[in-house]
């Protein structure tokens, strides 16, 4: 597995990491504690020093909980980056909250539950609309100072908020969702963090397993999936991915990988982007996503990657970052 820099910072990370959010067991079915413990565990023989978390990572810190357990004597060994700003409300509520003294007491919190002084890479969750994102900002940078955490990354935000954000905090790493079919950053942000050293680390390689190449074109999604909210599970945009991943599997069958280690390898090799967070849940979904590194496409098959996309065209997606 390959180490790159984070940023300017001294911090070195695996081009795969592994997203914690599935380990939380809020969204994904038959999540247990010894499959998700082994997951990590799978991580140290993989190469994947990189870790990511969030405070909302399960109603009451489930994902930073089970990190604490399966990094008991080995805390050196890993990059280790959670998130503050968002939190769960009674009935499951999703509640943003960027104010200075919520951030410091979900900082706090975090870092007691994952049995450390400190992370390695503390993020601004998402923006919040009633806080100056420069006064959400100035609150990492006191969290910074006080070696609460060795740098400072912002997931979620515009590319307006990202120069407020670095007026009032330094920046390593930004965190946007990205992949195939999620492309938006690429127009303004990706350049802009290129230009500053900012890395790129980021989430949905998989557009939520679509790209993994697992779902069936006549899979019928239930009513309360939360992914029938994205026009690409639907309709004409869902023929459209699967005309794109019928695409993909042949590609990876001539290179010998998985349709969900061609997706993340092409994530993982666009300019900008240091590292992309593949979630787990079971140790060989872990192994599966780390094939996705050490390697390249040859040009031919890059060029009928290339033409695949271009023939699916842009994708529609609520997200706009």
């Amino acid at each position: 597995m390959d180490r790159r820099r984070l940023g300017n910072s001294e911090l070195y990370v695996s081009s795969v990491a592994l997203g914690c959010w599935p380990i939380a067991g809020m969204t994904s079915g038959g999540v247990t504690d010894v499959d998700s413990l082994a997951t990590i565990d799978a991580c140290f023989d993989l190469g994947i020093n990189f870790l990511d978390t969030a405070y909302c990572y399960g109603q009451n810190g489930e994902s930073e909980r089970l990190i604490a357990r399966a990094l008991r004597g080995r805390r050196g060994n890993v990059v280790l980056a959670t998130k503050c700003g968002i939190h769960f409300a009674p009935g499951r509520r999703q509640v943003i909250d960027g104010r200075p003294e919520r951030l410091k007491r979900e900082c706090e919190e975090s870092l007691a539950r994952l049995g450390t002084d400190y992370v390695d890479v503390l993020y601004l969750h998402a923006p919040d609309p009633a806080v100056p994102i420069a006064d959400s900002a100035g609150a990492l940078s006191e969290m910074l100072e006080a070696g609460k955490t060795r740098s400072i990354g912002a997931s979620n935000v515009s590319a307006a908020q990202l120069e407020s954000f670095i007026s009032a905090c330094p920046l390593v790493a930004y965190q946007p969702p990205y992949n195939m079919l999620l492309r938006d950053i690429e127009v303004e942000i990706l350049p802009w963090c290129i230009q500053r050293n900012i890395s790129v680390v980021v989430y949905w390689p998989l557009m939520k397993g679509l790209l993994a190449g697992k779902i069936p074109r006549e899979h019928v999604f239930p009513t309360t999936d939360s992914r029938l909210k994205y026009p690409m599970f639907q309709g004409e945009e869902w023929r459209k991915n699967h005309d794109l991943i019928d695409e993909l599997k042949n590609i990876a069958a001539e290179c010998g990988k998985t349709v969900a280690q061609l997706v993340i390898n092409w994530t993982i090799v666009q300019p900008g982007v240091t590292s992309a967070l593949c979630g787990a849940k079971r140790p060989d979904q872990i192994r599966d996503n780390a094939g996705a590194a050490g390697w390249a496409l040859s040009p031919e098959l890059q060029a009928r990657v290339d033409t695949a996309l271009a023939r699916r065209g842009q994708a529609i997606s609520r997200w706009a970052v």
